[in-house]
């Protein structure tokens, strides 16, 4: 791991998106499927995800994370995932932000694979950070 003890800590938020590619048929149906919720399910699982990103990530810094929020957007290619972490630290919540946006998606894509086999996860991307050394970064900013 970077040593970042000389580090101040800094309020860091860090955002993070992905497309989880669905029919149309099964975007309408995520909160009645036979396995349940999948929208309450993801939610979840992305917050569960985000506080673990040190045990997915080698290298990352386990983070006292203050908050993580995933939002959902019914698109015509499927379903848009959004999350955000806010943090106190020594080191940003990159990782953290980018791990809650892909376990979201892997448990809306379990909960769908019998009926979408075809289902794909696409455009896992960092949007934006702020706080730290380096400052403030803005997707296409």
């Amino acid at each position: 791991m970077v040593d970042v003890s000389s580090k101040a800590p800094t309020r860091r938020v860090a955002r993070a998106s992905c497309l989880l590619a669905l029919p149309a048929g099964i975007v309408g149906e995520l909160e009645r499927l036979p396995k349940g919720d999948a929208l309450a399910v993801a939610r979840v699982a992305g917050i569960q995800a985000a506080k673990r990103t040190a045990e997915w990530i080698p290298l990352a810094h386990p983070l006292p994370l203050e908050r993580v929020a995933i939002e959902f957007e019914r698109r015509a290619s499927g379903l848009g995932i959004r999350s955000e972490v806010v943090v106190t630290a020594r080191t940003g919540a990159e990782m953290e932000a980018l791990v809650a946006c892909a376990a979201a998606a892997l448990a809306v894509y379990d909960m769908v694979k019998a009926a979408a086999r075809g289902a794909e996860i696409t455009e896992l991307r960092l949007e934006s950070k702020s706080g730290g050394a380096s400052g403030d970064w803005v997707r296409g900013g």
